[in-house]
């Protein structure tokens, strides 16, 4: 497969982006961890400095991501880690400008979201929980380790009593969050192994999104992509670049900055621009 990245004017783009956003039957948004990042939520450098330089001081630790791979030597230090990683990620901030930008972008249309994301930003900047599918689970659920049972649980409370309540990188014993059924650790909902709980809502989620495709199979429909990296190309942009290529009346966009390609095939009904999301968002609301 060969791979095409746009040389076109920026300028140009950012017209090309405005018109299909406002000639579109409907838009689906598929957004990855770059969207994130452009929103200032960087899982290393300064901020992960700020909320961890403890766990980095003590077991070499240097971003966030490899830390949730960490092998800690007691539960106790590992829901201390977890718990601060949730709470800074999920509940301890804001909606970011990209998102909030993005809503006001879309808020209008008839729009879905795609997203690898766990993070909750699009609910914080006003979307639509019904137009969301987090694919990959949520840092605001636990689910059973084991799992013994598909379901998920909310867990903002007992994150926010784990993180006010650690001392020296541990969090009390009591506070180690059990599964109601069998007893065994809670885990966080994220597919990271062949455990990972696609609950109720996840199914449902799932349901509506198929149903979205199934409208707007052959209708003119926007497929933007936004921060998808190469990690999980399978979720959201291999299946974009099929939609596109199958659906003459579709147009894919994908923004991203240093990773911003199409294939071949599709070229002509592409537009790629390599560039911050959250800039390319504010100069299509001011153009």
């Amino acid at each position: 497969m060969k791979l095409i990245k746009s040389h076109e004017n920026y300028n140009e783009q950012i017209k090309k982006l405005k018109e299909a956003i406002n000639c579109a039957d409907a838009i689906l948004i598929g957004a990855g961890a770059g969207m994130s990042a452009s929103a200032g939520l960087t899982y290393s450098g300064e901020r992960f400095y700020k909320h961890f330089s403890d766990f980095a001081e003590k077991y070499g630790i240097t971003d966030m991501y490899s830390g949730g791979f960490y092998p800690f030597p007691s539960d106790e230090v590992f829901w201390a880690w977890w718990s601060r990683h949730i709470y800074f990620n999920r509940y301890g901030v804001k909606a970011g400008e990209p998102y909030t930008d993005l809503y006001k972008l879309v808020r209008d249309k008839n729009y879905f979201v795609l997203t690898t994301n766990v993070d909750h930003q699009f609910q914080l900047a006003g979307f639509d929980k019904n137009r969301l599918f987090y694919t990959q689970g949520d840092y605001g659920l636990f689910q059973c380790s084991v799992p013994c049972h598909n379901k998920t649980y909310d867990n903002e409370d007992i994150v926010t009593e784990m993180v006010a309540r650690q001392e020296d990188m541990k969090i009390p014993s009591e506070l180690i969050p059990k599964c109601p059924v069998c007893n065994k650790n809670m885990t966080v909902n994220l597919r990271c192994d062949d455990k990972f709980v696609e609950d109720e809502g996840w199914h449902k989620a799932n349901e509506r999104y198929e149903n979205f495709l199934k409208k707007y199979k052959d209708k003119k429909i926007l497929l933007l992509e936004l921060g998808v990296g190469g990690n999980t190309p399978v979720i959201i942009k291999y299946p974009f670049w099929r939609m596109t290529l199958m659906n003459e009346s579709a147009t894919y966009a994908c923004i991203n900055l240093g990773e911003s390609v199409c294939s071949e095939e599709i070229e002509n009904r592409s537009i790629c621009v390599d560039a911050d999301i959250s800039k390319v968002i504010k100069d299509i609301i001011s153009d």
